[in-house]
């Protein structure tokens, strides 16, 4: 959903970790980054970036795009044909906030499998493939997001993973990863991103949420995956030039964003655990394991819509509202433990004024 522009400053923006700003050492490495041209594979910034990128996942291929969106657009066009079908979780961020991308750009369908929180079980899959048949659609592709952001930050464990991986080579399926906070997922468990990555045969890696960067995203795969991938980023203008300028900020959060992921996760259990005991919201702070706090008002006599706008004019807190009664909160690199502890306050004090 997409926020009404702010009318007063505002002071906390946990709306999404989209929101974040370069440090100024970032700014510094941009300033400094060596360029050429990025489309002749020239450009030394980019390149190093995908050698990092490709060591961290483990593939053998990778290629620098301006989004995470662009990535799963351009890895369903390559892996699907006209006509077949992509499974994702019920929730996924392709299905319902990508523009119908899928279905105009690759003219693919994508199909809903009902999950716990975006993570479904190798049973679930297997009972939603298709049977081959010249009258219903080929199931192609099966596609899943680390983690689930709108099942509140959780995880897909490894073991999931390999699972519903294995479940879909079974079936003679494609797999592809949507990794919009993978290095959350790898921070909060422990499990490196080349073990997340290695059962699936695309994967992408989101470098301007919680790491920061303020634009780009790498797609890895085979050599194969990426040429044709390369191919469909020219065809749909996502071929830059000096690119080093914006890929110098990535190469930066990789190198010092990381581990600092782990303050987001305490600050979302912070959150979550300042408002739990409030009657009027419905929240649990054990459930929550990354960055991402979604909470239900409960009686409130107040709509989600409502309250986001009221914290947002009267206090400068602006939150997500994804349904009538749905919250979600975002942490990332600009927001500490104060800022949670005032937007929790102001959520509370709003909640406590509805008569």
């Amino acid at each position: 959903m997409i926020p009404e522009p702010a009318t007063t400053a505002v002071t906390v923006d946990l709306y999404s970790d989209t929101a974040t700003r370069p440090t100024d050492a970032m700014r510094q490495a941009m300033a400094h980054a060596e360029v050429g041209d990025e489309q002749k594979g020239e450009d030394p910034s980019t390149n190093e970036l995908l050698d990092v990128v490709r060591d961290l996942l483990g593939k053998e291929e990778a290629v620098f795009l301006p989004s995470g969106t662009m990535c799963n657009q351009i890895a369903y066009a390559v892996h699907c044909r006209p006509g077949d079908e992509i499974l994702v979780d019920a929730s996924a961020h392709a299905l319902h906030y990508e523009g119908g991308g899928p279905a105009a750009l690759a003219g693919v369908m994508v199909r809903p499998v009902e999950a716990d929180h975006g993570v479904f079980t190798a049973a679930q899959l297997a009972s939603a493939i298709r049977p081959a048949s010249r009258h219903a659609p080929r199931t192609a592709l099966v596609s899943v997001e680390q983690t689930s952001n709108l099942g509140g930050g959780r995880c897909w464990t490894l073991d999931q993973i390999r699972a519903v991986a294995g479940t879909a080579r079974h079936h003679g399926l494609r797999t592809h990863m949507d990794g919009a906070r993978l290095l959350n997922a790898v921070v909060a468990t422990g499990v490196s991103a080349r073990e997340f990555c290695t059962p699936f045969d695309s994967v992408w890696l989101d470098l301007s949420k919680g790491l920061g960067a303020p634009i780009g995203a790498v797609l890895a795969g085979d050599t194969d995956f990426v040429h044709e991938a390369w191919r469909l980023k020219q065809r749909w203008g996502g071929a830059m030039r000096q690119s080093g300028i914006v890929a110098a900020a990535c190469s930066y959060a990789l190198r010092h964003h990381v581990t600092r992921l782990a303050e987001d996760h305490a600050n979302a259990r912070l959150l979550a655990t300042l408002l739990a005991d409030h009657p009027r919201i419905g929240v649990d702070p054990a459930a929550v394991q990354t960055n991402i706090v979604i909470f239900e008002l409960v009686d409130a006599h107040i709509t989600a819509a409502a309250l986001a706008a009221t914290l947002l004019s009267e206090t400068g807190v602006r939150i997500g509202v994804f349904g009538p009664s749905s919250v979600r909160a975002i942490t990332h690199l600009d927001i500490n433990a104060d800022d949670i502890r005032h937007a929790a306050q102001a959520i509370r004090h709003t909640l406590d004024s509805v008569r």
